[in-house]
Formats: structure tokens, sequence, C-alpha cells
């Protein structure tokens, strides 16, 4: 994973965090419960996780390492709790003040107890704040057209990942086929190993 690193050296990452806040904030309390296209993860459980991933990559960013950026996030099962909404709108603003400064792409980091170049951290980031908000967006039956710099940093990151393992198998999973000239969305989240008419039934 190399050549995706320069295009999303100078990624600012507000547009996308904006995007999954109002995301957050449109999610009814009656629909927390609710399945998503994360497996075993209802969207109490997805937003939980994306809260815990704010603070993580915020923190790799800062090169704050220590718990927060340590942790594997298969370590339990995310929730949320009271004030949620504030709370993930706040991190998210700290996120992508974190990754606007220069320093956060170089050198190297760690999130999820993983240690990795900043630039390969924030082609990450940006792919989980583009696929979650698809997945939420898909959960809670809202309109979701994510920022096209994080979408084309996610789809970057995710391509060379599958090209670099077996056709079938990409970061998070078996790639789901979509046609060629399926949308740029689409074709980004199949790679991430979810079907990308997947629609809620409840």
């Amino acid at each position: 994973m190399t050549h995706e690193t320069t295009t999303t050296a100078t990624l600012d990452l507000g547009p996308q965090t904006r995007i999954l806040a109002r995301l957050a904030d449109g999610v009814r309390e009656d629909r927390l419960a609710d399945p998503t296209p994360c497996p075993d993860l209802a969207v109490r459980n997805l937003l939980g996780h994306l809260t815990g991933l704010a603070v993580a990559f915020r923190d790799a960013a800062r090169k704050d390492l220590g718990p927060t950026t340590d942790t594997s996030p298969e370590a339990s099962v995310p929730d949320v709790g009271p004030g949620w909404r504030e709370e993930l709108a706040k991190v998210l603003g700290e996120l992508a003040d974190a990754w606007r400064e220069p320093d956060a792409w170089t050198g190297m980091t760690r999130a999820g107890g993983i240690d990795l170049p900043g630039a390969v951290a924030g082609a990450v980031v940006a792919d989980e704040l583009v696929i979650h908000g698809w997945d939420l967006a898909r959960a809670t039956g809202q309109e979701y057209t994510p920022d096209p710099a994080a979408l084309q940093a996610a789809y970057g990151l995710l391509a060379a990942a599958a090209d670099e393992s077996d056709r079938d198998q990409g970061m998070f999973g078996p790639v789901v086929a979509v046609p060629a000239d399926a949308p740029l969305l689409e074709r980004t989240v199949g790679l991430s190993g979810r079907d990308p008419g997947w629609t809620r039934t409840v």
C-alpha cells in the first residue's frame, strides 16, 4: 500500500466527519437496536465504534500513543451512553482538526494496536469514515453522499489491499463482486466486503 498515500497526504477529513455527524444526528432513539451491514453490530454498537475509532485516530494523528491507540477494536462490543450525539460530534471534530496538522501524515503512529505510517493511518481513517457512513445511512434509512476526496482515498486503500492479496480477499473480508461500471461508492463498498444492495429489514 504505497501509491494511495500520496493522494491522502493533504486530505481534509472535515467534510466527511461533518457528513457523518449529520447522519448520526438523524438517528432516532428507537432505531438504536436495529441491525446494520456490520455483522453482529446494531446501530448503537456502530455508533459506539465510530466514537471509539474517532478518539483512537485523533490520538494517532497527534502521536499521543497509549490505551486509546493500543486497544484492538475487537476487544469488546462498543456501545453508546447518554449524550452520545454530542460526544460523537465533538470527537469527530477533534479528529478532523488533528489530521489537518502536517505532522499527522509523517512518521509512524499506532491505531488498534498496530504500528503503521501516518499517511497510511490517514487513509485507513478516511476509509472507516466513508464505509461506516454508508453502514449508518443504510441501517437508518438516510440518504448518503460521501465526501468525494475521502471516497477516493477509501477506494484507493481497499483496491490496493485487494490487489496485494487473493483476488477475492480484501482488507476486511471477502470482496463482494460489483460491476466495473457501478458508481464509485458501490465499488468501494464491495471492496470492503459488504453487499451494496444491503437494505434494512425493519
